[in-house]
């Protein structure tokens, strides 16, 4: 049998997909962000990402949780890399691996109707990394291979008509920490 402080330690597994959606507009390339607020009440951007359901693959669950927390369509273009991490949420030790994909986007309006999400926004890719709250995401978009970034718009994507709408205004990252 397990002592107390084993057991305590084990915690809780959990298994999340998400991803850093990428648009290939006129105005250069750009990922939609989501923003949160932390624990300590400060509203934080990251990568869109949510569990992993019954029956789901990592892929499917990642468009499927960035459709639901962002209102974009996209497609798996390629994996990220893996992140896993250890917290506490109600008094148990929750070790969460989430793995990140790289998607482009097919369509959809952005949306913060998501009860979990409290903005979305179309980020400059080169400004994505100076808006993300968390280290580790910061690191994945070192993974972005390289010839994604002077990639020409997707054709059918063009237009006014099918293109996503930019959110107003520029994000502002929330407080540091």
């Amino acid at each position: 049998m397990a002592s107390p402080r084993t057991a305590r330690r084990r915690g809780v597994e959990e298994t999340s997909a998400g991803g850093l959606v990428v648009d290939h507009g006129q105005g250069g390339p750009r990922a939609v962000l989501i923003a949160r607020h932390d624990r300590q009440g400060r509203l934080v951007w990251s990568l869109p990402k949510g569990h992993i359901e019954p029956g789901e693959t990592a892929e499917e669950a990642a468009v499927r949780e960035v459709r639901e927390e962002t209102g974009i369509s996209g497609t798996v273009i390629a994996p990220l890399g893996t992140i896993d991490f250890w917290f506490v949420a109600d008094r148990r030790r929750v070790h969460k691996t989430v793995h990140h994909f790289l998607l482009e986007s097919v369509g959809g309006d952005l949306s913060d109707s998501d009860i979990e999400v409290e903005q979305v926004a179309w980020v400059p890719l080169d400004e994505v990394a100076a808006l993300l709250a968390h280290d580790d995401e910061r690191r994945l978009l070192d993974r972005i291979p390289e010839g994604l970034l002077t990639r020409p718009a997707t054709p059918g994507l063009t237009d006014g008509a099918s293109r996503t709408q930019d959110a107003p205004g520029a994000p502002e990252p929330g407080p540091s920490g």
